[in-house]
């Protein structure tokens, strides 16, 4: 695997380096507790303590930690969306179907992370159930987001319905997820590795 790669990957489980001004750094740290030990969990004081602020800068940029969620969940879409784009082109190049491919190289590497804590947005959407929650908007948005990337890359494709496509290797891809973080598989996306070459191979022949 290329070292760029995997530089690029680590990115998804941590965050970039540390904003100097306040607003910044209160969202580098919510991101980070919110990953690791999860939103309910984290409390708005231990966001400005690990952040080096004060209540006043906090409520300064925030009205509350609601909107501080959202803003966390934003930013780390913004970056996680660019690193994973990034990392698919450098595995595969610029096609569409290798892309899809090296896809699940990456899911690979993530999962044999000690820092993986799932998926930042299903854990978001599963906090926050109610589909009109502006966090469980937020987490949503970015599902959303994958899915037209995985639908244009089937189009680039060629593939006569890449709607349907988008919907069966979004279903293949969270299942991943879900394997791995639910029941503790560090070998998840080995295990699905055939399953997803079958799926493209029948829609994406290799050329």
């Amino acid at each position: 695997m290329d070292a760029r790669v995997q530089d690029d990957i680590a990115q998804l489980l941590s965050v970039p380096e540390v904003p100097k001004e306040g607003r910044g750094r209160l969202i580098w740290s919510a991101i980070r507790l919110f990953y690791r030990y999860g939103i309910n969990a984290v409390g708005v004081d231990r966001v400005i303590a690990e952040a080096g602020v004060s209540k006043t800068t906090f409520y300064k940029h925030f009205e509350s930690k609601d909107e501080l969620v959202v803003r966390a969940l934003e930013e780390r879409d913004a970056w996680e969306m660019r690193v994973w784009k990034e990392a698919a082109t450098r595995l595969a190049g610029d096609s569409p179907r290798e892309k899809l491919l090296g896809l699940v190289d990456v899911l690979e590497i993530l999962f044999e992370s000690e820092d993986f804590r799932g998926c930042q947005f299903i854990n978001a959407a599963a906090e926050f159930p109610n589909p009109n929650d502006p966090v469980h908007c937020a987490a949503a948005s970015h599902k959303l987001a994958n899915w037209r990337w995985v639908r244009e890359l089937a189009e680039q494709a060629g593939v006569a319905e890449p709607d349907s496509f988008a919907d069966g290797y979004t279903l293949l891809f969270e299942g991943t997820l879900v394997l791995r973080q639910v029941h503790d598989r560090d070998d998840a996306a080995r295990a699905a590795r055939p399953i997803f070459y079958a799926f493209i191979d029948g829609h994406i022949p290799a050329g």
